[in-house]
């Protein structure tokens, strides 16, 4: 059974009442409740943490680089600008799919830039909450296509 690490980075532990019109009404916990659902449903098992601190963000990704198959990333504002997320995520040497709520290509310039994108297996962003299923799914998928090859 895979086993799939989601992380979320700074901020997003205000979902639900930071800037609904942007990141949307879902709190984190609803966000967290579906994607447990749906990873049963999946066949595999989530692990998920959320954190404010790029240091305790690294920390989990190093710790838990042994018992993961794959890691879902939503790290805010630290998408932009942390090169140690994104040498963790790249030691790590497992898939990542990075998530984005809102479409960062539509907002402000600074936001365009993802340096932890190029470490990831891919990116959704854009779609809500959906984003974290579609991921989820996607990095299942891509984790049974390796086993069968």
């Amino acid at each position: 059974m895979s086993k799939i690490l989601v992380l979320h980075g700074p901020n997003l532990n205000k979902l639900g009442t930071r800037e609904p019109e942007i990141y949307g009404k879902a709190t984190l916990e609803q966000i967290n409740e579906k994607l447990r659902a749906f990873a049963a449903n999946l066949g595999c098992e989530v692990e998920i943490f959320q954190s404010n601190s790029e240091g305790e963000l690294i920390d989990i990704i190093q710790n838990k680089s042994e018992t993961i198959n794959g890691l879902i990333v939503n790290l805010g504002a630290y998408t932009h600008y942390s090169f140690a997320l994104r040498d963790a995520i790249s030691g790590l040497a497992k898939p990542a799919v990075e998530v984005h709520l809102s479409n960062i290509y539509s907002r402000e310039q600074f936001r365009h830039n993802s340096v932890t994108a190029p470490v990831c297996w891919g990116m959704i962003t854009g779609l809500g909450w959906r984003g974290y299923l579609l991921a989820l799914e996607a990095l299942v998928g891509l984790l049974r296509e390796g086993e069968e090859i």
